[in-house]
């Protein structure tokens, strides 16, 4: 299992692109991601660099594990 990597959120939303997700709004600086095969909801900041904590919440919320993240980035 690799370390968290230090992302911004445009490397965080291609990413989850990649997953299945597609941009559903945004409200202020906070981008809203779902699937809906299976059903999973994120909401990634739009900042230049990701907290790790922030990063890690993204990666849980998105039934991803760390190690597929990884892969997609």
């Amino acid at each position: 299992m690799s370390g968290l990597p230090s992302i911004g959120s445009r490397e965080c939303v291609k990413a989850l692109e990649r997953a299945g997700f597609h941009f559903k709004r945004q409200e202020g600086s906070h981008i809203i991601m779902r699937r809906d095969n299976p059903f999973a909801q994120t909401v990634v900041p739009t900042r230049k660099t990701l907290p790790k904590g922030t990063l890690r919440s993204i990666i849980r919320q998105s039934g991803l594990t760390l190690d597929d993240f990884l892969k997609l980035l």
